[in-house]
C-alpha cells in the first residue's frame, strides 16, 4: 500500500451512526488527491456526493469515477491517460467499471461488499498514482 491508499482507507474506516463509512467511494478516491493538486478538499467531497453506488443508480462506479476527476484535478488533459486509467480497471475486473455489476459478481461469488468496495478504492487509487507518476504529476 502507498500513502495514498493508507489516506483512503482511513477516511474509509470513519463510520456513520448507522455504519456506514463517512467518505463514499468516490470521495475517498478524489479527496486524497484534491488538496495535493491545490484543490479546496471539502469542495471536491462536496462535488463527488451523488457519484456513491455509480451515481446512485448502479452506473459506472464511484471509485472508478473519482479516480477520473483525481486525474483531473492533477492536471492530466488528454483523453489517452484517461483511457488507460479506464482500461486498466477493467482488466483488473473483467472487463466491468459500472457498480451494478461489480456488486453483483462480488454477490454472487460470495463476497461483502464493503471489503470489495474498499479493494477496488485501493485499485484505483492505486491506478491514479501510476497515471500521474508516468505522466511526472506526482
Amino acid at each position: 500500500m502507498s500513502e495514498y491508499t493508507d489516506l483512503a482507507m482511513a477516511r474509509r474506516k470513519q463510520l456513520l451512526p448507522n455504519g456506514r463509512p463517512v467518505y463514499n467511494c468516490c470521495q475517498a478516491v478524489v479527496s486524497i488527491f484534491a488538496e495535493r493538486a491545490g484543490y479546496d478538499e471539502q469542495a471536491a467531497l462536496k462535488a463527488a456526493t451523488f457519484f456513491r453506488g455509480g451515481m446512485q443508480m448502479g452506473s459506472v462506479c464511484g471509485a472508478v469515477t473519482g479516480g477520473l476527476m483525481a486525474l483531473g484535478l492533477a492536471g492530466v488533459d488528454d483523453s489517452q491517460t484517461a483511457a488507460e486509467y479506464l482500461q486498466k480497471i477493467r482488466q483488473m475486473r473483467e472487463g466491468m467499471i459500472n457498480c451494478g455489476d461489480l456488486l453483483r459478481v462480488n454477490a454472487e461469488r460470495g463476497g461483502e461488499k464493503m471489503p470489495f468496495c474498499n479493494a477496488l478504492i485501493c485499485e484505483c487509487v492505486e491506478c491514479v498514482e501510476e497515471a500521474l507518476r508516468r505522466t511526472e504529476l506526482i
